[in-house]
């Protein structure tokens, strides 16, 4: 088996997400993204406090395909630095990471 990530990216609406999920997961780059709406981030960008909604995308995906993942994200993602935050998956399901592995490439 491979080592597995969790990555977390956020986008500005559901639309975008939705349109970067399909993408991840149609090019096999992951096996499944979950999308959490209505999320309030708090941030500094440019000098000032933002306070913005904004939607989740929790990713799974094997580590190996990270590079990759974050190159698809970048080329489809509206924002100039958007959050790409990689865990990694310590322990699983084997059955769930066995499919895992097979929907990825």
């Amino acid at each position: 088996m491979s080592d597995y990530l969790v990555v977390f990216v956020t986008a500005s609406n559901e639309e975008e997400a939705v349109k970067i999920s399909k993408t991840l997961v149609e090019e096999k780059i992951a096996g499944c993204v979950n999308i959490i709406k209505n999320i309030r981030s708090i941030y500094s960008w440019q000098g000032k406090i933002e306070d913005d909604s904004e939607v989740l995308m929790i990713i799974k995906t094997r580590a190996d395909l990270f590079e990759n993942l974050e190159k698809r994200v970048k080329s489809l993602h509206s924002y100039t630095v958007p959050e790409i935050i990689a865990f990694r998956i310590k322990k699983g399901s084997e059955n769930y990471l066995k499919w895992l592995d097979e929907v990825t490439r």
